[in-house]
């Protein structure tokens, strides 16, 4: 099963669908939380690797009608780290299947490119034995330039773990001169999550009936459209997508109002806390003059403006150069063993 299907425009009652969609508000990005594949395996007396296959196949039918519809980012749930506790067979089944898959997207890395698809891996990949890790590795560095389109697979993921790699990575950065203590705020580890190069979601869709995050994305998604559909995941259809795209209209004002709100909320309590900053500092009266204090405050927010941007570039080599590297291994893997001869 191909990751890219070529869309065949399904039909006129279908663009009739999309056509009325795209009159109101269209989510820019969805996240999917795609549970049900076990039970849907059960219920058609299948194994649990079959219910899990077929899982895949429906998200690369979920990802064309997406594309139809204008929805040009994706975050899918591929499989959390509390995965690891399940048994040994359908653990080893779901890596096995994600080698296929991910060398799968490598043999049509044309294709992505053709159609503009990134792909990010968005998780604690040191945890995966190292094969899938370089197979991941060249998937991620051999899309990064493509820009039409993300496709985010969060895979050895949990948000309590994300969030707690952003505090260590911050801590590094204090330790390191890089970062100030006093520069590390909500808005600087949203920085460091691993969705750092996405907006959050604007809609997150759990399949299977079941009403919760299952830790995933608790961070971005505190502004978002949660709707849970009893629908097992293989069962998923375009219905089940436009219902999604209408929920989120619904609620569209609600969303956004939301995330006005924190935005400003988080720009007056940052005006707050570096001011205190500055008073603190200072302690010549002159300087508690509001002229003077606003001349201090814009210098002050300049210097650590300077601070973050050098810390998020060094955080984001770190990055790329394990990814690198990994890639850089696999290839010199596949290498052919010359034969010297005397």
């Amino acid at each position: 099963m191909s990751w890219v299907r070529e869309s065949d425009g399904g039909g006129w009652v279908h663009q009739l669908c999309r056509g009325i969609l795209k009159t109101g508000a269209v989510p820019k990005h969805i996240a999917f939380i795609m549970d049900g594949n076990r039970r849907f395996a059960n219920k058609r007396s299948l194994d649990r690797a079959a219910g899990h296959l077929m899982g895949f196949e429906k998200l690369a039918e979920t990802l064309q009608w997406c594309r139809d519809l204008g929805i040009y980012e994706v975050t899918v749930y591929a499989f959390s780290i509390e995965n690891f506790k399940r048994s040994k067979d359908e653990v080893d089944s779901l890596l096995e299947l994600a080698r296929q898959k991910f060398q799968k997207l490598l043999e049509e890395k044309d294709q992505l490119k053709k159609h503009g698809v990134c792909v990010r891996v968005l998780g604690n990949v040191t945890l995966l034995p190292n094969d899938i890790q370089e197979l991941i590795a060249d998937a991620v560095c051999s899309t990064k330039d493509n820009d039409r389109a993300f496709l985010n697979v969060c895979f050895s993921y949990t948000s309590r773990e994300e969030i707690c790699a952003a505090i260590r990575d911050m801590a590094e950065g204090v330790q390191l001169g890089l970062l100030d203590e006093s520069d590390i705020d909500d808005e600087l580890l949203e920085e460091c999550l691993y969705t750092n190069h996405s907006p959050n979601p604007d809609l997150l869709v759990r399949t299977s009936g079941e009403c919760r995050l299952s830790d995933f994305l608790l961070w971005q998604t505190s502004f978002s459209a949660l709707l849970f559909d009893d629908v097992l995941w293989p069962e998923f259809s375009i219905w089940h997508l436009y219902a999604a795209v209408l929920h989120y209209q619904r609620n569209h004002k609600a969303v956004v109002q939301a995330k006005g709100l924190q935005s400003k909320d988080r720009i007056n309590q940052r005006r707050i806390i570096d001011e205190k900053l500055i008073l603190a500092k200072e302690h010549d009266l002159r300087f508690r003059e509001t002229k003077d204090l606003q001349h201090h405050v814009e210098q002050f927010r300049q210097e650590r403006a300077r601070r973050i941007k050098t810390f998020l570039t060094y955080l984001e080599n770190e990055r790329t150069k394990y990814f690198e590297t990994l890639v850089a291994k696999r290839q010199s893997n596949w290498e052919p063993q010359t034969v010297s001869t005397i």
